[in-house]
């Protein structure tokens, strides 16, 4: 049963990205779907994009030291959308097809160029956190191993992208989003039913404790939570809306849910943890050792197919959102057949780089949390600057960005390599650094250039 699913289901993605080629008339269908999507079409998709593997199987696997409060991690992108809400109207108006064509628009040509370069390199990673998770996916249920999983996974990422571009992807994330969610709620319901199984009080865990502390949460927001309210993948469902409205009742619908998804992965993950053998979660994706054990056939397929969807539907957006940006270095306006295929051709770069890294690095949340680290510390400051017209220097953006980066990153790879406590102190100390540069007077301000 779960061989005939994963076989149907790639052969249904793929076949969903060759019918979708045939629909792109023009280049703004392959980069936005036409920006006609309306409102379970962008929701859809901004909820798969989310809910990817990393978000799933991560979350669940934190629950192993946090226990219920592995639940911050979705409760933070949640947070990171309200905050969103208000900028919606910005960002849907001002917005064409990336978020480094938005920072064009305020700091100028060259702070442009740089986020073209600087944010599909950080994206890069948290493609190959997609990759990573498919593998482990394709190992623990069909015994695929780990490399060939890996291979398998990036060559149906990059072919699905390749082929239906942003058209494919908007129409198979409604549908993917439910197969996941409802994925969640079967497991949960299946495994509340267990009355040998023990699970201990939320509130023994939750908001903290030793394993997740204020720090913590604090290090989460800034890197994780502010990646909600500009990121890239985000900011390409709001373009993609045929109107603000649609695109602000999106992100409201899905900012709501993720606060029950939450604790539901929490619940998860701590049943796991509580009743599995530590042998066999040692170095295991806990979800997956979790279905295999106490849910029926039947709903390890349908859990199967939730999982890979989950980590297509991140996979997809942020490998066609990162190839974009490089497109724009040569051309700030993409919406020419001759930026279409550079697109494609960077997505197969891209696609291909993001392999490599899988093989490496198999840590699912330490590829994305590094990589996201990396962009918070760069463009949060510049972004939420521009957006509410603070007075910045614009010659100096570059310089913000490039050390607000390199200074968050390093803290991050501290913390995660090393588990060098003051590495979260250097990773706020980015954000300080980012806003300093940033506002270091000029004789014009960027607000005074803008309409």
């Amino acid at each position: 049963m779960k061989l005939t699913v994963l076989i149907t289901y790639f052969v249904l993605i793929i076949g969903i990205g060759v019918h979708s080629y045939f629909k792109i008339k023009n280049p703004g269908d392959y980069f936005i779907g036409g920006k006609k999507s309306g409102f379970w079409q962008v929701a859809g998709s901004l909820m798969a994009t989310i809910l990817g593997g990393s978000a799933i199987l991560g979350s669940v696997n934190l629950a192993g030291d946090q226990q219920w409060a592995s639940a911050w991690y979705l409760l933070a992108a949640s947070a990171g959308l309200w905050l969103l809400v208000p900028l919606v109207r910005k960002v849907n108006k001002r917005g064409k097809f990336t978020i480094a064509n938005l920072l064009g628009q305020y700091y100028g040509e060259p702070s442009r160029k740089a986020a073209s370069i600087i944010i599909p390199v950080a994206w890069t990673g948290i493609v190959a956190a997609q990759i990573i998770a498919a593998s482990k996916i394709l190992f623990s249920f069909f015994e695929i191993s780990y490399e060939n999983g890996v291979f398998i996974a990036g060559a149906v990422f990059i072919l699905y992208t390749l082929i239906g571009g942003q058209i494919s992807i908007l129409k198979t994330d409604f549908f993917q989003s439910t197969i996941i969610i409802g994925g969640l709620i079967i497991s949960a319901i299946i495994l509340g039913s267990k009355t040998e199984s023990v699970v201990p009080a939320i509130q023994e865990s939750f908001p903290f404790n030793r394993a997740f502390s204020g720090i913590d949460l604090l290090i989460l927001i800034l890197t994780f939570s502010s990646t909600f309210v500009v990121g890239p993948d985000i900011y390409s469902r709001v373009f993609c809306a045929k109107d603000e409205r649609t695109a602000r009742r999106s992100v409201i619908f899905v900012a709501t849910l993720l606060i029950p998804l939450a604790f539901l992965i929490a619940y998860l993950g701590v049943f796991a943890f509580e009743n599995l053998p530590a042998e066999s979660l040692k170095g295991s994706v806990a979800l997956i050792e979790l279905i295999n054990v106490y849910l029926p056939a039947w709903a390890v397929s349908l859990m199967a197919a939730a999982l890979l969807s989950a980590v297509l539907s991140s996979a997809d957006t942020t490998l066609l959102t990162a190839s974009m940006m490089l497109s724009e270095l040569a051309n700030p306006n993409i919406d020419n057949k001759k930026s279409l295929v550079h697109t494609r051709l960077f997505i197969v770069a891209i696609g291909m780089i993001s392999v490599l890294i899988s093989l490496k690095i198999t840590s699912i949340i330490g590829s994305l949390l590094l990589a996201l680290a990396f962009y918070s510390g760069a463009f949060i400051v510049p972004l939420i600057a521009a957006l509410l017209k603070w007075k910045t220097n614009s010659k100096l953006s570059i310089y913000a960005m490039g050390a607000g980066g390199v200074i968050a990153f390093t803290g991050k790879l501290m913390v995660s390599v090393w588990s060098n406590p003051p590495g979260n102190w250097i990773i706020i100390s980015a954000f300080a650094v980012n806003l300093i540069i940033l506002m270091i007077p000029e004789k014009t301000s960027v607000v005074s250039r803008l309409p």
